[in-house]
C-alpha cells in the first residue's frame, strides 16, 4: 500500500509513495493522557510529586513523575505497543527501574500508585 499524496501529472489520481523516511513515534491518546494527568494532579495535591516529563520514541512512550526535578523519577509509566499481544503494552517502573506492574489495561497498571492516595478514615 502506497502512502503519500496524489501525483500532479495528469488526471488519473494515481497515489504515489511519499519520499523520505517516515519515523513514526508512539504517543498517548487523549483518554490515556487524561487518566495519567488526573493521577499526576492528585499526587501533586497530596504532596507526593512535583514535576513530570514525557518521552516519545519510535518503540515506546513514557511518562515520568518526580518528587524533585533533580532526582530520578519516582515512577515511570511506559506504553510499548509491540508488547500488546504478550504481557501487555503498559508497564509501571519504580524509582530504581524495577518493574512494579505490567498489563493490558492502563487502569490496572496505575492501581499501585492510586493506592498511595487512599487514606484510612476512622470514626
Amino acid at each position: 500500500m502506497a502512502t503519500g499524496g496524489i501525483s500532479s501529472g495528469g488526471t488519473s489520481g494515481t497515489v504515489v509513495a511519499f519520499p523520505g523516511n517516515q519515523t513514526l513515534q508512539v504517543g498517548f491518546d487523549r483518554l490515556e493522557l487524561q487518566r495519567i494527568l488526573d493521577l499526576y494532579g492528585r499526587m501533586v495535591a497530596a504532596g507526593i510529586w512535583r514535576d513530570y516529563a514525557m518521552d516519545f520514541a519510535r518503540e515506546a512512550a513514557s511518562f515520568s513523575a518526580f518528587r524533585r526535578a533533580a532526582e530520578r523519577p519516582q515512577a515511570r509509566i511506559e506504553k510499548r505497543p509491540s508488547l500488546r499481544s504478550r504481557q501487555g503494552m503498559w508497564t509501571l517502573f519504580g524509582e530504581m527501574g524495577q518493574i512494579l506492574k505490567r498489563g493490558h489495561e492502563l487502569s490496572n497498571v496505575l492501581s499501585p500508585l492510586e493506592r498511595k492516595l487512599l487514606k484510612v478514615v476512622e470514626d
